[in-house]
């Protein structure tokens, strides 16, 4: 069975770093092959470094409440750019009335501030295509 492999980012100029460094380890303890790009990046970094690594899954932390910018950016980048199904997760302080927003930005699942990890494992793992 192929390992899945993820791309983790922040794109917004929140330097919070935390969660998705734990986030990034746990993935890695399940098995996932693990991209942390780092944060304060460009949408377009991004999605090259996706294109260039030629992941399954792009996921995006935000803390700073430019979670719409930021994922309608990579969202039309990654719909203009990317030729195969990947999947595309946002996660961190969201309010719950801008969920339905991301998604239909394209985000196939929104994992606020204290979603379990096993279930964002589980997500991935049910989701990913190939």
């Amino acid at each position: 069975m192929k390992r899945i492999k993820i791309l983790l980012a922040k794109t917004s100029l929140d330097g919070h770093d935390r969660g998705i460094k734990v986030l990034s380890l746990a993935f890695r303890d399940a098995g996932f092959e693990v991209i942390y790009l780092g944060k304060m990046l460009k949408p377009e970094e991004v999605v090259q470094a996706a294109i260039d690594e030629d992941v399954d899954v792009i996921s995006l932390s935000f803390l700073s409440g430019e979670h719409i910018e930021h994922t309608r950016k990579v969202a039309r980048l990654i719909k203009k750019k990317i030729q195969k199904d990947v999947l595309f997760l946002v996660g961190g302080v969201i309010p719950p009335q801008d969920i339905k927003k991301l998604k239909k930005m394209g985000v196939h699942e929104v994992f606020p501030a204290g979603s379990l990890i096993e279930d964002i494992i589980k997500f991935i793992r049910e989701n990913v295509k190939g």
